[in-house]
């Protein structure tokens, strides 16, 4: 009789280790960056990109930016032309950097790109001004010459090189501070 119950606690504890991991894989997920909108237009002789990401911040990058640490996000686009010779042709690549940062003495959040500042009651405000871009013009139509296999490589990610240096001391693996998505996109 020892036997089946030695089993069954033995499934049990199988079980209870199974739903476990399912909690911790869904907080991992819900964690990060994910892509609903990434869509290329053509129109008055220019390629431009429109894309929406979710960012969802882990706890400790939310904790540094509570203490004031910035924080750098970059969106950078590539448009390839694919040779059967040699590795794809670059045609044209561009990024855009966006700094956040809590300002404690007004309770603000603060978003830069470029020399344009702009301030927000709450993250989530701030978080909505800096994954969202409509329009981000990424090359002139005449520079793919009506090539129709040509596609876009695109990465939205935190940027680990700007943080403060004390901070890059081993982020090269933590899981708290890898946030990014990367898609790429056949331009038709």
């Amino acid at each position: 009789m020892p036997l089946p119950h030695v089993l069954e606690e033995l499934l049990k504890a199988c079980v209870a280790t199974a739903l476990l991991c399912i909690v911790m894989l869904g907080t991992a997920l819900a964690q990060g960056v994910e892509l609903s909108t990434l869509k290329a237009n053509r129109q008055d002789g220019v390629l431009t990109l429109d894309f929406t990401a979710q960012v969802s911040l882990t706890r400790a990058v939310e904790d540094a930016l509570q203490r004031g640490v910035p924080v750098y996000f970059v969106a950078q686009a590539e448009v390839f032309r694919p040779r059967w010779y040699w590795r794809d042709q670059s045609v044209a690549r561009v990024a855009r950097s966006w700094r956040l940062v809590f300002q404690p003495l007004t309770s603000t959040w603060r978003v830069s790109l470029g020399g344009l500042n702009q301030s927000y009651a709450s993250l989530p405000e701030a978080l909505v001004a800096i994954s969202r871009v409509s329009g981000w013009k990424l090359l002139e139509l005449a520079q793919l010459e009506g090539d129709k296999s040509a596609y876009l490589e695109f990465s939205y990610r935190l940027d680990h090189a700007q943080l403060p240096s004390p901070m890059q001391i081993g982020l090269g693996g933590p899981a708290g501070w890898t946030l990014g998505v990367e898609r790429s996109l056949r331009l038709d």
